[in-house]
C-alpha cells in the first residue's frame, strides 16, 4: 500500500505550482499592472496574458487534485470515526468537502457540531462555566490546568463525544444530556440524534480573523487542542491565509503545547488542503502531529515532512 510519504512526494510538485500560481495570479501581477504608467502600459497585455496562463495552471492543479484525491485517500481512515466541529465563519463548501473526504477515506461520520458566535466571542463566560461544571460525565475529571473558556469547553466536548483506544467514553445518555445543555445555553448547534462517539475530530474554521476579533482565535485554538487530546487526535483546518494574525491556526502554531496536541492545515479551501486533512487524521491515529499548508508556521505542504509526537 502506498504510504502517506509517497503520496506527499508525488503531489508536492503540483501543489507547489498551485501555491506559487495563487500568489502570483492574485497579488504580484495585479500590483504590477496597477503601477504601470505612460509607455510602460504597453506591457499590460503581456502581464494579463501571463496572469491568465497562471490561472489556467492553478485550475489544472485543482482539477488534478480532485481527480486523484479519491485514489489517494481511499481506505486511509478505514475503521475510524470522525466528528466535525465548525466555527461560525467556516465556509459551507469547505465543510461539505471535508465530510465527503471523510466518507471517501472509509471513516464513519460521527456528526457535526456548530459553535455559535456567543461561544467563540466568549460573551457569557460565567454561564458557560456553570454549564460545563454541571455536565461533566460521571467518572470524568476535566484537566485542572485548563482554566480558560476554550480549554474547558474543548475538554468537555471531547469527554462527551470522543474516545481513546483502551478507554471507555461517556455513555450515550451522558453525551445527549451534556450536548443538550450546551445547545440550550446557546453555545453549540447540532441535529438531534446526529452526534455519536468518535475517534477523531476535525475543527473547520474560516479565513483569517479581522483585527477586531479579540480573543476568538485563542478560544478556538485552545478548544481544538483540548478536544483532540480526548480522542485519538484531531486537526484544525482553515482557508488560505488562516495562519496569520490572531487566527486559531496562528495561535496553535505559536504555542508548542497546542501544536503538539492538534495538527493544523491552512488551505482547506484548496484540493491539496482537503487531501492533507485526511492524511493528517490518519497520521494523528498513529500518534503524530504536524503543521501543513502554505502559510506561516507550516512545516510542509502536506504530510511527509518533519513532525513531532502527538500529546
Amino acid at each position: 500500500m502506498i504510504s502517506p510519504r509517497q503520496h506527499a512526494i508525488s503531489l508536492v510538485a503540483v501543489f507547489l505550482a498551485l501555491a506559487v500560481g495563487l500568489f502570483l495570479g492574485s497579488g504580484f501581477i495585479g500590483d504590477q499592472v496597477n503601477s504601470l504608467t505612460g509607455t510602460s502600459r504597453d506591457r499590460l497585455g503581456d502581464l494579463e496574458k501571463q496572469r491568465d496562463e497562471l490561472n489556467e495552471q492553478v485550475n489544472a492543479a485543482n482539477s488534478f487534485g480532485a481527480a486523484v484525491a479519491p485514489r489517494l485517500i481511499d481506505g486511509t481512515l478505514k475503521g475510524q470515526s470522525v466528528l466535525v466541529v465548525t466555527t461560525p465563519d467556516a465556509a459551507d463548501p469547505d465543510v461539505d468537502a471535508v465530510k465527503e473526504s471523510i466518507s471517501s477515506a472509509g471513516a464513519r461520520f460521527s456528526g457535526q457540531i456548530a459553535l455559535t458566535d456567543a461561544l467563540v466571542r466568549d460573551q457569557n463566560a460565567e454561564q458557560l462555566r456553570t454549564i460545563v461544571d454541571q455536565t461533566i460525565p460521571p467518572g470524568t475529571t476535566l484537566r485542572a490546568e485548563l482554566t480558560d473558556s476554550g480549554g474547558r469547553i474543548g475538554d468537555l466536548i471531547g469527554a462527551l463525544a470522543l474516545r481513546r483506544d483502551g478507554q471507555s467514553g461517556a455513555t450515550a445518555g451522558d453525551t445527549r444530556l451534556g450536548l443538550q445543555a450546551l445547545r440550550e445555553g446557546g453555545f453549540i448547534q447540532y441535529a438531534d440524534n446526529a452526534v455519536s462517539e468518535a475517534d477523531l475530530v476535525v475543527v473547520v474554521a474560516g479565513d483569517a480573523l479581522a483585527g477586531d476579533a479579540g480573543a476568538q482565535g485563542q478560544l478556538v485554538g485552545r478548544m481544538a487542542a483540548a478536544m483532540a487530546a480526548r480522542g485519538q487526535g484531531g486537526a484544525l483546518v482553515g482557508r488560505t491565509g488562516s495562519a496569520t494574525g490572531g487566527s486559531p491556526i496562528a495561535v496553535v502554531r505559536s504555542d508548542p503545547s497546542l501544536g503538539n496536541a492538534v495538527s493544523t492545515v491552512d488551505n482547506v479551501d484548496q484540493q491539496t488542503g482537503r487531501i492533507t486533512t485526511i492524511l493528517v487524521l490518519a497520521q494523528e491515529s498513529d500518534g503524530k502531529t504536524g503543521a501543513y499548508g502554505t502559510g506561516p508556521g507550516a512545516r510542509a505542504i502536506t504530510v511527509g515532512g518533519e513532525s513531532g509526537p502527538a500529546a
